[in-house]
C-alpha cells in the first residue's frame, strides 16, 4: 500500500465519520420533534375529550332547565285558568292563584336567562359553544399529530439505516420526511393550513 492509498483510505474513513456523526445529531433532533410531536398529540386527544364532557354536561343541565321551566309555565298556565275561569272562587283564593302564577312567570323568566349566575339557558348555550368549539380545534389538531409522528418516525429509522448501510441517499429521503413531519407538527400546534382529508 503507497502513502497516498492510505490516505486516500484515511480520508475516506473521515468523511464516513463525519456523515454518521450528522446523521447521529439529525436522529437525535428527530427523536426530540418526535417527543414534543407525541405530547402535542395527547395534549390534543385529551382537551377534546374534556371540552366534549363539559359541553355535554353544558346541554344537559340546559335540558333540564328546559323541562323545569316548561313545567313552570304550565303549572303558571293551569292558576291562570283557575282563578280567570272560576267564578266560585273568593277574591283571595284568586289573589293567591294569581301571585303564585306571577312567582312562576318570573321563575320561568330567570329560567331563561340568569346572567348573575350564568346558569340560564341562554347562558349554558353559550357555555356549551365555547366547549363544543373548543373541542372541534383539538380534533383538527389531532391528526397532523398522528402523521407528524409517523413520518418522524419512519425518517429516524430511514437515517438509522443509512448509517448502518453507508447509504447517504437513505439518510436525504429521512431527513427530507422529517421535514415534512415537522411542518405537520407545527401546524398541528398553530393550524396555520387545513389540508383537507386530513382534519
Amino acid at each position: 500500500m503507497q502513502a497516498d492509498e492510505a490516505a486516500e483510505m484515511m480520508e475516506a474513513d473521515k468523511a464516513e465519520n463525519r456523515f454518521k456523526q450528522r446523521a447521529a445529531v439529525v436522529i437525535a433532533i428527530l427523536a426530540m420533534l418526535l417527543a414534543i410531536t407525541g405530547l402535542g398529540g395527547s395534549n390534543a386527544g385529551k382537551e377534546a375529550l374534556n371540552n366534549n364532557v363539559l359541553a355535554s354536561n353544558y346541554w344537559s343541565f340546559f335540558q333540564a332547565k328546559n323541562v323545569r321551566q316548561t313545567a313552570v309555565v304550565l303549572a303558571a298556565d293551569e292558576f291562570e285558568l283557575a282563578w280567570a275561569n272560576d267564578p266560585s272562587l273568593s277574591p283571595e283564593a284568586r289573589a293567591a292563584l294569581k301571585a303564585k302564577a306571577e312567582q312562576y312567570r318570573k321563575t320561568a323568566a330567570r329560567y331563561e336567562s340568569e346572567p348573575e349566575t350564568q346558569e340560564g339557558k341562554r347562558e349554558l348555550i353559550a357555555r356549551a359553544k365555547i366547549h363544543e368549539a373548543a373541542r372541534d380545534h383539538a380534533l383538527k389538531q389531532d391528526p397532523y399529530f398522528d402523521y407528524a409522528e409517523a413520518l418522524l418516525q419512519i425518517a429516524i429509522v430511514l437515517i438509522s439505516v443509512a448509517i448502518v448501510a453507508s447509504a447517504s441517499w437513505l439518510a436525504y429521503v429521512g431527513g427530507a420526511l422529517g421535514v415534512f413531519g415537522t411542518g405537520l407538527m407545527l401546524n398541528g400546534f398553530l393550524l396555520l393550513v387545513e389540508i383537507p382529508g386530513l382534519s
